[in-house]
């Protein structure tokens, strides 16, 4: 039996995000024809997570739409798993990744991007050193693409922070400064990033069909990982 995917989020109060969560699922369900695909979340928000697993039958790989590393992908996920639905494989978080790279950069050129501008990729934050380099090694890949300096920047926890950034960059050379949104969906989080005072905010990642490709990506990675794995004795 082919294992389902379960998709688990993190959870929003915004209708806007939740609405863009499931677009994204449904583009995931869309770039494969045929596999079942369930979207679940973590905390805030229905179908629970841990509502979601136990209902599904036959095998299950979980893939965490977080684009980091954290508490949620290395605490939350796991504790709801052994509660639930111990049998999951599981995946790893979506970035870094060359594809989110490729949206990213869809998304500032559609929000206006200049070849002059400075560029910010601003994230969430964790407390977790890991998902913080995680974030500035997705800086670095945009950097790349890109041609120019990009600076990864903090809305919480974590150094730079963004309001820290913004300043620096803003009595710098650059006429404007960009900023990149390193989310998946609208809400508290993106909505700093929106009032953080840059020329340009880039929409969050939402229902791309590179996010779409890279979940399918993290799911096979996760099946091929498990079949390489010696079969307890």
């Amino acid at each position: 039996m082919t294992p389902t995917l379960v998709l688990a989020a993190h959870g929003t109060r915004s209708e806007e995000g939740r609405q863009t969560m499931s677009a994204l699922a449904r583009a995931v369900r869309a770039a494969r024809p045929g596999h079942r695909v369930e979207l679940g979340y973590l905390e805030i928000c229905a179908p629970l997570l841990r509502d979601v697993l136990p209902a599904v039958r036959g095998p299950v790989v979980v893939v965490p739409l977080l684009l980091a590393g954290g508490y949620h992908v290395h605490i939350d996920l796991p504790a709801v798993l052994a509660d639930h639905r111990p049998d999951a494989v599981t995946a790893g978080p979506l970035g870094p990744h060359r594809l989110l790279t490729a949206a990213l950069a869809r998304r500032l050129s559609r929000a206006g991007l200049r070849a002059t501008d400075a560029v910010v990729l601003g994230a969430a934050g964790s407390s977790d050193p890991a998902a913080l380099a995680d974030v500035r090694a997705a800086a670095h890949r945009l950097a790349l693409r890109l041609s120019r300096p990009v600076t990864a920047a903090f809305v919480s926890a974590g150094e730079p922070g963004l309001a820290e950034t913004m300043e620096r960059l803003r009595s710098g050379p650059a006429a404007r400064v960009a900023l990149a949104s390193y989310l998946l969906a609208p809400g508290f989080f993106h909505s700093r990033l929106a009032d953080a005072g840059a020329d340009l905010v880039s929409a969050p990642l939402g229902a791309d069909p590179d996010v779409a490709a890279l979940t399918w990506h993290r799911y096979d990675e996760a099946l091929r990982r498990t079949a390489r794995t010696p079969a307890a004795v």
